[in-house]
């Protein structure tokens, strides 16, 4: 009985110690991201990066990946999000704005693309390539929120997950540079 209530505190103890590296890494990580870039924001940074399964006993590369599946997982979402508002409004929809959600489901559909390459360039450590890919990703967002803004009057219905989208990108590329810079 003695040995298991020992085994069982020294467990908890271990996992609560993981939890805490963990969420120290998250925080430094997007403490220096938000330093570095202007377009990573600390508190999305943790928050996003807190809330994905296994960020509490990832490590730098592992933060990485998780925030590659954040961006995907978002761009994804989105992606739905703008086949439904063209499907569950194609009589109600200005043609201008149905015009611009067509380019911006487009843009998503390339941008999956985008960070599924990008996944398979970080996991093969070709840092250079999977920059580019997620360098790409954001000018999707931008694309996209640009063709709202070309017409006065007319707010774009994707702004918040066009900055998330865009966030989630800068933050995967600061953690990138972050990687690469600990491996020299």
């Amino acid at each position: 009985m003695g040995f298991s209530s020992f085994s069982m505190t020294l467990l908890l103890f271990s996992l609560f110690f993981l939890s805490i590296n963990g969420q120290d890494l998250i925080y430094n990580t997007c403490k220096t991201s938000s330093q570095q870039d202007p377009n990573v924001d600390l508190q999305f940074c943790i928050t996003s990066l807190q809330a994905a399964p296994a960020s509490h006993c990832a490590d730098l590369k592992g933060l990485g990946m998780i925030s590659i599946r954040l961006t995907r997982y978002n761009i994804t979402d989105t992606r739905c999000y703008i086949k439904r508002l063209l499907n569950n409004a194609t009589k109600i929809l200005d043609p201008y704005v149905k015009s611009c959600l067509d380019d911006c489901f487009e843009v998503y559909s390339d941008a999956i693309l985008d960070i599924k390459q990008a996944m398979k360039s970080y996991i093969s450590k070709r840092f250079f390539d999977a920059n580019i890919q997620i360098s790409s990703v954001m000018d999707a967002t931008t694309t996209c929120e640009d063709g709202f803004k070309e017409r006065k009057g007319v707010v774009s219905p994707l702004t918040k997950r066009n900055d998330a989208t865009f966030q989630l990108s800068a933050i995967t590329l600061s953690i990138m540079n972050i990687l690469q810079s600990s491996l020299k």
